[in-house]
């Protein structure tokens, strides 16, 4: 996808931000009352090239509308919060970035990224250094099992409980059981682990799968694979993609006029507005939409408008999100150190997500625990604006269920935090 949402941050200006942070004084002690700083910097890593671009572009503009409106109400205990955002591009930068701005810019703690592996990188470096790194974007289950830390927490969710989400509404549709289904799956560890999830819930629902593909996630030509699902004739195309491979998938798909249903199992609601009215099609989880019925979720979307001139997508949620936990957090501590935070999180604080129901953090995986949803695409006739371009299920779990329902159990997904 070559569409940009939103402006660009110069990268003239990341690096003036970097330099202005080698000569500010440092963080001292993490206790507000003693700090040494009149600013507290949180670091912003989050891909802005390449195929997770676009949704890079809307994290890095709710976590500025985020930053504007915590210092707007006062900042931390006074102090105001400064972002320090960069292009996290893969692994290995992001691993180098993270590291530097704990050393170099003493950042209080790390917000950011999509890609799992990436995120994996970061995650290494905060448990090394002992700060805090709050995941606004990797999906992967591994990250909350084997390869847990103490020092990570998830405001995204797991691949299980997004997998769990749309599984839900396909069972519904009648598209699973006893249905032949057709994989095609990013190969990077976010798609591997999307589709081990996937296959479980197959299997468990009854459905047969008919082939599998794994799409390297610089392909722009699907054609391929399109001919394959052409002839192969399946009940249900499973979009296991990423990023601007699901607009890309989408459009071919269209152009092809195949008739098999699609849906997917991780999803953003910008893939969908880059495919647009007509060639976005099925069903697909998300873990918030723009559309929600809640006063904080209506207020965050119309100070996202008023700013950028669209409305926020999921993406964006995870790092305003992310933004606002840390924040409240530290005020109520009034403390800038990760292991108190951390230590806060465990004890069960509960958040304002822009959802019906408040978010906590389960403290034996540090995954949040919140409500999803699953979006279907409108027909293109009944498309009024480039945005609404799809119908959405209630919250999951409902109103009556417990919001632990969808995520995996101690048993699935075993997480022991390193010492």
């Amino acid at each position: 996808m070559t569409d940009r949402f939103g402006d660009l941050l110069s990268r003239r200006s990341l690096l003036r931000a970097g330099g202005a942070a080698l000569i500010a004084p440092a963080l001292g002690s993490p206790a507000l009352s003693q700090g040494q700083s009149d600013v507290i910097r949180i670091g912003h890593l989050t891909p802005r090239t390449g195929f997770l671009g676009p949704l890079g572009e809307f994290a890095v503009q709710a976590a500025q509308l985020a930053v504007e409106e915590i210092n707007a109400s006062g900042g931390v205990a006074g102090r105001k919060v400064e972002l320090l955002s960069e292009d996290s591009v893969n692994p290995q930068t992001a691993s180098a970035k993270a590291e530097r701005m704990v050393q170099r810019d003493r950042i209080a703690c790390l917000v950011g990224e999509i890609n799992s592996a990436s995120a994996l990188a970061i995650s290494q470096v905060a448990q090394r250094e002992k700060v805090l790194f709050m995941n606004t974007g990797a999906n992967s289950d591994a990250l909350r099992g084997a390869d847990c830390k103490r020092y990570l927490f998830h405001v995204e969710a797991q691949n299980t409980m997004m997998v769990r989400a749309a599984g839900r509404a396909l069972v519904e549709k009648g598209l699973i059981k006893g249905k032949k289904v057709y994989a095609l799956t990013a190969d990077y560890a976010f798609g591997h682990d999307l589709l081990k999830q996937a296959k479980k819930f197959f299997i468990a629902n009854e459905a047969t799968i008919a082939g599998e593909d794994l799409i390297p996630t610089e392909l722009t030509d699907f054609s391929p694979f399109l001919l394959k699902l052409r002839q192969g004739r399946p009940d249900l195309v499973i979009c296991n993609l990423a990023g601007a491979q699901i607009t890309n998938f989408l459009k071919q798909y269209s152009e092809f006029g195949l008739p098999f249903p699609v849906a997917g199992f991780g999803f953003d609601t910008a893939l969908a507005w880059g495919a647009g009215p007509g060639n976005f099609l099925g069903t697909w989880p998300v873990i918030w939409h723009h559309r929600i019925d809640s006063p904080s979720a209506q207020k965050f979307v119309a100070a996202f408008r008023a700013k950028y001139k669209k409305p926020p997508e999921n993406q964006g949620w995870g790092d305003y999100t992310a933004m606002k936990i840390v924040a409240q957090s530290m005020n109520e501590l009034k403390s800038t150190d990760s292991t108190k935070i951390v230590e806060h999180l465990e004890k069960g604080a509960t958040f304002d997500i822009a959802k019906t129901r408040e978010g906590y953090f389960r403290p034996w995986d540090h995954e949040l625990m919140q409500e999803m949803y699953a979006i279907t695409a409108l027909p293109a006739d009944q498309v009024k604006n480039p945005y609404d371009i799809f119908t959405a299920t209630g919250p999951l779990p409902g109103a009556g269920e417990n919001l632990e329902v969808l995520a995996t159990t101690r048993d699935e997904n075993a997480c022991t935090f390193p010492a």
